[in-house]
């Protein structure tokens, strides 16, 4: 019985040490990362969705926004604006940097102004978009206007009562205007100001498609386009500035060289002026410094950081990818790694294959060639149209990182087993 008991005391004290001896190593653990974190001093500072109290190289635009939108602050509707650019050359900070110093001076002047802001790429339906403007002057939660339920003229009607209670001058910020679904929500909101009586409204759209406009209602583009502003891209030597203003808000004195900024500069600046991209690569390369308990933010870390980034990119898109492109992609992945280059044709017999392992339909050739050129654009392959003499011509498909792309499309549960599967083709490849 004696021994029984110091058996069972024993086994006790295993299991306590396993549970809690476990817990306090990982307290350990933490606690040893918590104290390897020298580099940052605020991380927040690198994320795009920060707004700084200065703008470097936006100074001209945020002067003409606000020469556009003073007439709020005497009580007038200031002329609605479409804001165009590229990802990353500062639309959306401009216009939220110039909407709260507007709602500043509103306050000051003892003025009633209310900016909006909405991103359509998340609320991109009409009744959506309405309902969450009416929101922002219904104070109960009660009398909140529901996610769904109601309909649209109803929340537009309801819009216009709440509006006109409150007085005074909104302006409504619509990013990403261009991923709004139809045209109607735009053509109510030009046309608001016909159906208000004490107050007064503006509509600011925000769109990376310099061509958005042209595709609109004739009506819609001839009263909400009114003034236009085009933001360029930033250059390497302003994107260095604005990376240097960051710098020294997000880091601890003397942990980055400065030629990291001169190169992540430089590299956003070949991708079209993208401060985003360049804030991304700044701050995921100190993260990668961190990681490796290095004091210093150095070069090498920027170019980990470009291979990491591109892996995090392109893993989304292929995710993304409806089925047939997966497998078509999937039939470049193993024609290149067993050849090193494809034609179209050579893809095609390969895809086909596949398709029938896995009970696929089996697209036309021109279809799949289609999917090809769309594959292309994205950059995830390089398809370049070569001369076959008196045969006529044919692309030639290549890859730069099929393993990856493999490894990315190998976790995919929708696409079948290609583990065993060697295609054959012409005896010119073979």
């Amino acid at each position: 019985m004696e021994n029984y008991t110091c058996l069972i005391s024993f086994i006790y004290y295993i299991a306590f040490y396993i549970v809690f001896g476990e817990e306090e190593n990982m307290k350990d653990i933490f606690k040893e990362l918590l104290s390897s974190g020298t580099i940052f001093k605020n991380k927040e500072v690198l994320r795009p969705s920060y707004i700084p109290s200065f703008l470097p190289h936006r100074e001209k635009q945020i002067e003409e926004l606000a020469s556009i939108l003073v007439p709020s602050l005497r009580g007038e509707a200031p002329s609605n604006v479409f804001i165009y650019g590229k990802t990353g050359t500062g639309k959306t900070a401009v216009v939220t940097f110039t909407g709260k110093e507007l709602t500043n001076k509103a306050e000051e002047y003892n003025v009633p102004i209310k900016f909006v802001y909405i991103n359509c790429e998340i609320v991109d339906t009409q009744y959506r978009i309405l309902q969450n403007i009416a929101n922002h002057f219904i104070k109960g939660w009660n009398d909140r206007i529901p996610f769904t339920g109601w309909p649209t003229d109803e929340v537009y009607s309801r819009l216009l009562s709440s509006m006109d209670r409150e007085g005074g001058v909104t302006v409504i910020v619509l990013d990403e205007v261009d991923k709004i679904k139809g045209d109607e929500v735009l053509y109510n909101l030009s046309r608001i100001n016909d159906y208000l009586k004490r107050a007064r409204a503006s509509v600011i759209g925000i769109s990376n498609d310099l061509k958005f406009t042209e595709f609109l209602d004739p009506r819609i583009k001839s009263s909400l386009g009114e003034e236009n502003l085009v933001f360029p891209p930033y250059t390497a030597d302003e994107l260095r500035d604005i990376l240097m203003e960051r710098a020294k808000l997000a880091f601890n004195e003397g942990t980055i060289d400065e030629s990291v900024i001169s190169l992540c500069a430089a590299k956003a600046a070949q991708e079209h002026g993208d401060a985003r991209r360049a804030l991304d690569l700044l701050r995921v390369s100190a993260e990668i410094a961190e990681r490796l308990g290095e004091k210093r933010v150095m070069e090498k870390h920027v170019r980990m950081a470009e291979n990491k980034i591109e892996l995090d990119r392109v893993t989304e898109i292929i995710r993304t990818l409806p089925i047939q492109s997966k497998l078509v992609l999937l039939a470049a992945v193993i024609g290149t790694e067993k050849y090193g280059s494809l034609t179209t044709g050579d893809l095609y017999h390969i895809y086909k294959g596949i398709c029938n392992r896995g009970g696929f339909n089996v697209l036309t050739q021109r279809r799949v060639a289609d999917l090809i050129s769309e594959l292309d654009m994205m950059g995830i392959l390089n398809a370049r149209v070569i001369s076959k003499g008196r045969y006529g011509r044919t692309r030639e498909i290549e890859m730069s990182s099929s393993s990856k792309i493999k490894e990315i499309l190998s976790k995919d549960s929708s696409l079948p087993d290609v583990e065993d599967y060697k295609p054959k083709l012409q005896a010119r490849l073979v």
